[in-house]
């Protein structure tokens, strides 16, 4: 006798896809109003289950932020790993690096704030695992930042440490407009990146024509 695929949920529904659904809900939840004001009635609600069955398949609130925060933090570290190449050499890195992110998050923006949630309970497993994934993108946004400075001449490490706290509010700037503006591509919030990046260039004493 052959095992059926997927056990059914409630209403017929796959169980497997019945936890999907929770979990991107759930994403949109915590991306939206963070993890402290995010609701599991209106998780539960969106989905068309009871909040009781929303815990018996993702366990408790932290469990459930967990369940979405790793797939999240692995697309958005692997489009950082990939957007800068081997050893962070790849040409034009900065707006690469913009382009994976964009293209990472196409569908799902509010991800980006499931993240970087700054609402964490401290001491739990949703901060520590997610303090896990900004120490490893603050690991390659500190390479890339420093290579950036040392190829205009600086190697003041400062300034590379003040460069990735720029760059990485830049970034939740960025995402945060993107979000506002869902007519925009990644390809269009990459060209915009570009033409921002090169006006930003001429407010320099360098950049100023004479």
């Amino acid at each position: 006798m052959a095992t059926p695929s997927s056990k059914a949920g409630t209403k017929g529904v796959p169980r497997e896809h019945r936890r999907r659904q929770m979990l991107e809900a759930a994403t949109e939840e915590f991306g939206r109003h963070g993890y402290a004001a995010a609701s599991l009635p209106a998780i539960a609600a969106r989905v068309g289950v009871t909040k009781t069955l929303l815990h018996q398949y993702l366990g408790s609130k932290e469990d459930l932020y967990v369940a979405c925060l790793v797939p999240v933090g692995d697309r958005l570290l692997g489009a950082v790993r990939e957007a800068m190449g081997e050893g962070g050499t790849a040409p034009h890195t900065p707006l690469r690096v913009l382009h994976g992110i964009f293209t990472a998050l196409e569908g799902r923006r509010e991800a980006w704030f499931v993240l970087y949630d700054t609402t964490l309970p401290p001491g739990g497993e949703a901060a520590s695992r997610a303090s896990e994934y900004w120490a490893a993108i603050d690991r390659l946004a500190a390479g890339g930042t420093a290579e950036l400075l040392s190829a205009a001449g600086s190697t003041d490490p400062l300034d590379a440490d003040a460069l990735k706290y720029v760059w990485r509010d830049l970034v939740a700037t960025l995402v945060r407009w993107w979000v506002k503006h869902p007519e925009q591509t990644p390809e269009a919030m990459t060209q915009r990146c570009a033409r921002l990046f090169a006006a930003a260039a001429t407010l320099t004493p360098e950049g100023r024509s004479a």
